[in-house]
């Protein structure tokens, strides 16, 4: 083979080489690019929530009923929802600083829970429109300001039940807060109360002008078992009243919580709030975007009302009238303020048949037959 010859053969097997190379090449699938990542949709914010409350959360009573609704909140909505409080803050200017304060640490749901914040409120939801505004127990309202109440009057009749028939001199005392509308309708729904298994009982009046103070709670108390009463009612937010009946040997009642442990032997039965159903549908239409303003007043209906721990000497008959109470409450066949009801002065006000409405009962200023004295400021 010559020179010339080898060199085309070897040219030749090169060619082929890089062809069946190029064949393979042909014949290899290509892999399709990598997906890009998908971002993880963003989680959503939760829901700020403040609570402004008008005595310290150890009250035993009011204020610790508010903030057990507070933790309702928290255990139906989980990480959707973020909650704060201050406690102790008083019924004044300083309430508006407070509320302002919360809007402003992008809370975006705040309720205040007494009767002396409305103004505050009014004001500092006019300035931040896209907060939501609850008030407890107030009559005014805005686009973005609401109002909610229990009806704790109904807790107060039932107490009275209780008291009518427990009490073995016909005399009972109460210790009032602050004589607006909401603690006069307790006061004489209590004695309505009393007064449906004792028609002679009657009623006296102590009062402090103050939501919470133990002292003055204490000494209102003593002086009302000094003067003949022998079972205490109260619309003030600590234990005291139900302590002092302890150490007097008188019996009483709780409020707002189940008070029992601060005086069992005295203990007649607590008339408690349940905030935690009222606040949880707040904190759910707010979610969800449905919450709008208006009125809202809770009772046994609605499981916001309720006599509880009732004391194991309270007869076998009284028990029933109680649960009879409560499920025509609950159905609606029983009225506790239907006429006639007269005032403790021979004035009528209710007629015979009639039914009051709410309208009546935001506004009463008067007692009721059996209570004695007069409302302070009218």
């Amino acid at each position: 083979m010559t020179d010339l010859q080898k060199r085309s053969l070897l040219k030749f097997a090169a060619i082929s080489a890089v062809a069946a190379a190029a064949l393979v090449g042909c014949g290899k699938k290509e892999e399709p690019p990598a997906p890009a990542p998908v971002a993880a949709p963003a989680k959503a914010e939760p829901l700020k929530i403040a609570f402004a409350y008008v005595g310290p959360v150890g009250d035993g009573g009011w204020t610790f009923a508010h903030d057990n609704g507070r933790k309702a909140v928290e255990a139906a909505y989980g990480d959707k929802v973020v909650t704060s409080f201050v406690e102790k803050v008083p019924e004044s200017a300083d309430a508006e600083r407070v509320l302002r304060d919360m809007a402003g640490q992008g809370n975006k749901l705040i309720f205040g829970t007494t009767f002396g914040y409305m103004e505050p409120m009014l004001k500092a939801a006019a300035d931040f429109k896209d907060v939501k505004f609850e008030h407890a127990t107030g009559y005014k309202t805005a686009d973005n300001m609401r109002t909610y109440d229990s009806r704790t009057y109904e807790g107060a009749y039932l107490a009275g039940v209780i008291a009518g028939k427990m009490s073995k001199t016909g005399t009972l005392g109460v210790v009032g807060s602050v004589p607006i509308p909401e603690v006069v309708r307790n006061i004489n729904s209590f004695t309505l109360g009393a007064q449906s298994v004792n028609p002679k009982v009657k009623t006296k009046v102590v009062w402090v002008n103050e939501w919470f103070n133990p002292p003055k709670e204490t000494e209102a108390a003593t002086a009302l078992i000094n003067g003949g009463a022998d079972v205490l009612f109260q619309n003030t937010d600590s234990s005291a009243v139900l302590q002092t009946a302890e150490k007097m040997g008188k019996r009483a009642f709780g409020w707002d919580s189940d008070m029992t442990a601060y005086g069992p032997k005295a203990h007649l039965g607590s008339a408690i709030i349940n905030w935690g159903p009222y606040y949880v549908k707040a904190v759910g239409e707010a979610l969800e975007g449905k919450w709008s303003t208006g009125q809202a007043w809770w009772g046994v209906k609605e499981g916001a009302i309720d006599m509880v721990s009732i004391a194991a000497d309270v007869p076998d008959a009284t028990k029933k009238r109680i649960d009879e109470v409560k499920a025509g409450l609950k159905d609606g066949s029983f009225a506790i303020w239907k006429g006639p009801i007269m005032d403790n002065t021979g004035k009528v006000l209710i007629a015979k048949d009639v039914v009051a409405d709410d309208k009546f009962l935001g506004g009463l200023k008067s007692y009721v037959k059996g209570v004695e004295g007069k409302v302070p400021g009218n």
